[in-house]
């Protein structure tokens, strides 16, 4: 496995073989189906081959709109520093639309593009601008779906859990909050 850097350092990592990246990609404006292709186009464009999940509506997360968002999660392969992948990335979303992903306000915004680097490996990187895993990554269905079908054995570098596991956590906790709604 790479060595990472220690926690909270922003040097260059230095690695010498290949990591599996987990993205999730999403949109809720315009045509989501078209907009998540051509940030897939982009993606295969400058990193070739990736799996795929299957597509997945969801709600808006912390933020109230009309519109559901796609979702699809992909597991590409590269030996690009996890630094460098977001700037690729954070590229691609401006190339495909340049308005800001939050209001004036600081409170979440709709988007035609959102793409995130969810988990590189099973790898911990705490660095300006770039936490992997995501850190909301255990509350957010719409990560979790996709990458437990990309990576079922995948478990959480600090949590040891699967995508499955936590799922099933968060299904618990739907359940224990609708029960006490009155």
């Amino acid at each position: 496995m790479p060595e990472c850097p220690p926690r909270g350092t922003s040097r260059h990592f230095l690695y010498q073989t290949n990591m599996n990246y987990f993205i999730n990609i999403g949109s809720n404006l315009g045509d989501r189906r078209l907009n998540i292709s051509r940030a897939l186009q982009r993606i295969m464009g400058l990193y070739g081959w990736f799996d795929m999940s299957k597509a997945m509506e969801s709600e808006p997360w912390g933020y109230e709109s009309p519109n559901t968002f796609m979702n699809v999660g992909i597991r590409l392969v590269s030996a690009l520093p996890p630094e460098e992948m977001l700037h690729s990335l954070q590229t691609i979303e401006k190339e495909l639309d340049d308005a800001p992903h939050r209001n004036a306000d600081g409170s979440y915004a709709d988007r035609t593009i959102d793409i995130d680097i969810v988990a590189v490996d099973e790898l911990e990187i705490d660095l300006p601008g770039l936490t992997v895993p995501h850190p909301r990554l255990p509350e957010r269905e719409f990560f979790l779906r996709p990458m437990a079908e990309l990576a079922p054995i995948w478990k959480h570098p600090a949590t040891g859990k699967t995508c499955s596991e936590m799922l099933e956590e968060l299904d618990s906790q739907k359940t224990d909050e609708s029960a006490c709604v009155l």
